[in-house]
């Protein structure tokens, strides 16, 4: 038995490349099936849900610091990802980067803290946008807070519409065809891009086609953070088939846009 064990052979793991963390929010259906897409060979992705409650708006939202720092312990604590990001669009909003970023340093201070919403505006900055329309899922209070949030960053909000849902648990029904239309009926052709906000709604598998239609970037959540994640790990793969923003060739690390 002993000379067996001294034959066992090891190689690379899952997270050769790097490794990422996700807090998801408990309600959300499509998240983790979008990481698992997005992520190239090499990065291993692990997730821990953050308390949510079904209704998404502000009050809801901002519970979701309630147990951030405790979602962040869980995620591999015995070997912290290189990164992890608090995966909610409007929470990242609501709650403000740096209080995520404190919460998630909390919870697992080996690891570099991130939000999703830094990473939709790394991903518009890269691809010199200025001038965008929004297409949302939420309600007009929430929508009310990403066109401030959205203006302060220095991009020029040309029309910001939602779709209404308050319910967190039934966004990952909304057909993609749906989006598709949604999302095209914002589009104006001063517009340098669409950006279609909510990791909670199945947007990357129409993402390619509303491009080819509108003919202009789209930048989605999901697809504006996993590309982001990379490069802050300085991982520069692409994933052909989402985007524009994962068609930029170098490496561009999003800390110095």
């Amino acid at each position: 038995m002993k000379n067996l064990y001294q034959q066992v052979q090891y190689g690379n793991s899952y997270g050769y490349l790097g490794s990422l963390g996700f807090i998801v929010m408990a309600t959300d259906t499509v998240m983790q099936e979008n990481l698992r897409t997005l992520a190239p060979d090499g990065v291993s992705i692990s997730v821990a849900p953050v308390a949510s409650p079904n209704e998404i708006n502000v009050e809801g939202l901002r519970k979701h610091i309630d147990t951030m720092a405790k979602a962040a312990s869980l995620i591999q604590p015995d070997a912290p990802p290189d990164l992890i990001c608090y995966a909610c669009t409007s929470g990242s909003i609501v709650i403000g980067e740096h209080a995520v970023a404190e919460q998630i340093r909390l919870g697992a201070p080996k690891s570099q803290p991130m939000t999703l919403v830094t990473g939709v505006i790394d991903g518009l900055r890269a691809l010199n946008v200025r001038s965008i329309v929004v297409a949302t899922p939420y309600i007009d209070e929430v929508n009310k807070l990403e066109y401030r949030f959205m203006t302060n960053q220095g991009f020029n909000v040309l029309d910001i519409k939602g779709m209404q849902i308050d319910d967190g648990s039934i966004m990952g029904n909304i057909t993609p065809s749906y989006i598709k239309e949604f999302a095209l009926s914002l589009d104006r052709p001063e517009a340098d891009a669409i950006f279609i906000s909510c990791g909670g709604i199945r947007t990357i598998d129409i993402l390619q086609e509303i491009e080819k239609k509108a003919n202009k970037p789209v930048i989605c959540s999901n697809q504006a953070m996993m590309w982001s994640c990379l490069r802050r790990i300085n991982v520069s793969l692409t994933v052909k088939g989402y985007g524009r923003l994962f068609e930029i060739p170098e490496i561009v690390d999003p800390r110095s846009i």
